[in-house]
């Protein structure tokens, strides 16, 4: 199937040019005939379901502050919270003793020394769920870090956890998180009080998330 009998299947002005960018993207004429001709435009609809949650979850999210991260030399994932856990406890108002290696050693991102990333935080803006995070991180093709990365940031210049910020939360999936005693999942986030002190606690993944709270985004650098 060619170009031009593509275009004539599309009823709507610059359908030809709508072609044009799907192309770009990727895809060919073949895919692009599926997706017209999928049954009940089932295709399209999932499509247009796609595009209109991350268009919402973009109007959700605020970007705030972007800075780099280097994982240090020495870094071992295995072992990442039991040591942090060790070595800064003490300089913490609270600290949930769940956050250690046995409940969340199973992260889908393994950090390793020498890698570096860009990070974004981004500010919630109303309220959103877990789900909504999540789908908003994918947006963003950033890897899910977990209490790993938020204790890099912690270490490396915890002055982006401002009092602004206040509730800063790093999200996995789902079924890489800790299941808390009542069941439910819980999602590791610090919090930075007025009196400028520190907690590294956890919440509830199935719970909503307020615009008291940002999401932190770790994105490959090229």
């Amino acid at each position: 199937m060619n170009t031009k009998s593509v275009r004539d299947v599309i009823s709507y002005d610059q359908g030809y040019e709508l072609i044009l960018v799907l192309k770009k993207a990727g895809f060919n004429v073949d895919l692009i005939q599926k997706i017209i001709n999928s049954k009940s435009n089932r295709l399209a609809k999932e499509m247009y379901g796609f595009i209109a949650s991350v268009t919402q979850a973009s109007d959700q999210f605020e970007l705030v502050n972007t800075f780099s991260i280097i994982v240090p030399a020495g870094y071992n994932h295995a072992t990442r919270l039991d040591t942090f856990g060790k070595k800064h406890r003490r300089e913490f108002s609270l600290y949930n003793s769940a956050i250690n290696d046995e409940n969340y050693g199973r992260g889908t991102t393994k950090l390793i020394p020498g890698e570096r990333f860009r990070v974004k935080i981004f500010r919630i803006k109303g309220t959103v769920s877990s789900e909504d995070c999540l789908a908003f991180l994918h947006s963003q093709k950033a890897l899910l870090v977990g209490a790993q990365g938020l204790s890099l940031v912690y270490e490396q210049d915890r002055n982006y956890i401002s009092v602004s910020i206040q509730c800063l939360v790093s999200f996995d999936k789902k079924d890489a998180l800790w299941q808390g005693t009542s069941g439910d999942y819980r999602v590791p986030y610090m919090w930075h009080h007025q009196d400028g002190s520190f907690e590294f606690n956890l919440g509830f993944f199935e719970l909503q998330w307020g615009d008291n709270c940002s999401i932190i985004c770790f994105c490959a650098t090229e």
